[in-house]
């Protein structure tokens, strides 16, 4: 398999990327190019942590910054490899991968590359199983191992943002909700008590709750809390004795995970609530000098992510963090997952004015 060309226009690297197969738990082909690309390159530091690279600038700025991305993909289906095609005058990379989120991590690549003397040291990260589970995710991994890895003033997480910065995180929590009744023939109905009758007024809850709009340093969070998931019934002819409602509850950065979980008991106050998944959300932490030069180089108006990303790993440090990347999140993970060639060269540039302070 011939090398990545970290010299090539950001758009072919992204579909050089895209083009080797990378689902969730099959990365070590998409990290063997990375880690040699980058072993290339004189003024970077590069270690290996799995299917995890880390590359880094020895320079002894007073600043370091952390820009990271995931080199995994969701399934692929029938959308491999690449192609361009060009719509309304605007040229469009269409491909698994091409959103979510390869097209960062090529931007990423040709920086780290091209880069030698940036104005903060830079620790670039590029990691594996983002799209499965909390234990398996490389960045999370790199966290236990190798705290020392993701010491930064500043991060960026190059999730797609549609060329625009989005600042930290809301929390994620999901709950399930149960209701317990008594099993009996569903000809004798009376002799038993329908569990899933019983969590109507948890329906009904849900319903007429008011979620909030929350500003938090500047930017606007919309919470929500929202049944995702309905189970109960064992057979046609059987009054069910159990129901679980699973809840998704996405809080605003400025509440805790232990005041979403306590905001979720008590708006079930009465009924039997398990929590089953929990992530803290992430701070803009836009305030700080080194986010107030990013967000001027760009040039954009900061707004909020609404949804759960890596970012909160890097605010559960104290590490303020961004989302910026090329790519509209809304066609992540479609099948005809594309995005705008121009986006991807906007997100080189903007990185570019940043880093290199021009």
């Amino acid at each position: 398999m011939p090398g990545l060309d970290l010299s090539a226009d950001a758009a072919l690297l992204t579909r050089a990327i895209c083009d080797v197969e990378s689902v969730s738990g099959d990365e070590a082909r998409i990290a063997d190019l990375i880690e040699a690309a980058v072993r290339a390159v004189p003024h970077l530091v590069v270690r290996r942590y799995g299917d995890t690279i880390v590359a880094r600038t020895e320079l002894g700025r007073p600043t370091r910054v952390a820009i990271a991305g995931h080199i995994d993909t969701v399934p692929i289906n029938a959308n491999l490899p690449t192609r361009v095609v060009t719509e309304d005058g605007e040229r469009w990379l269409v491909g698994r991968g091409t959103v979510d989120m390869k097209a960062g991590v090529a931007v990423q690549l040709k920086l780290a590359a091209e880069i030698a003397e940036p104005v903060p040291d830079v620790t670039w990260i590029w990691y594996d199983h983002e799209e499965v589970g909390e234990d398996l995710n490389g960045l999370n991994r790199l966290l236990r191992e190798h705290p020392e890895q993701l010491e930064a003033d500043f991060a960026i997480l190059g999730e797609p943002t549609a060329a625009g910065i989005e600042g930290g995180c809301n929390g994620n929590l999901r709950a399930e909700v149960r209701t317990a009744g008594r099993r009996a023939h569903s000809a004798r109905g009376w002799v038993g008590v329908n569990a899933i009758h019983l969590a109507a007024p948890i329906l009904d809850r849900l319903a007429a709750y008011e979620p909030r709009s929350v500003e938090v340093d500047g930017l606007v969070y919309r919470e929500g809390l929202n049944a995702v998931t309905i189970t109960g019934g064992i057979a046609g002819n059987v009054i069910p004795d159990e129901c679980v409602v699973q809840v998704n509850h996405r809080f605003a950065p400025s509440r805790g995970p232990e005041e979403a979980v306590a905001h979720v008991r008590e708006v079930f106050d009465g009924f039997d609530v398990r929590i089953v998944d929990l992530a803290a959300g992430a701070r803009p932490g836009l305030d700080v000098p080194v986010a107030k030069a990013f967000v001027d180089a760009v040039g954009a108006e900061p707004r909020p992510k609404y949804g759960w990303t890596d970012v909160a790993r890097f605010s559960g440090l104290g590490v303020p963090a961004v989302n910026y990347g090329p790519g509209d999140p809304l066609l992540a993970h479609a099948d005809d997952e594309r995005v705008p060639v121009a986006q991807i060269h906007a997100v080189e540039t903007g990185l570019r004015a940043w880093l290199t302070g021009a």
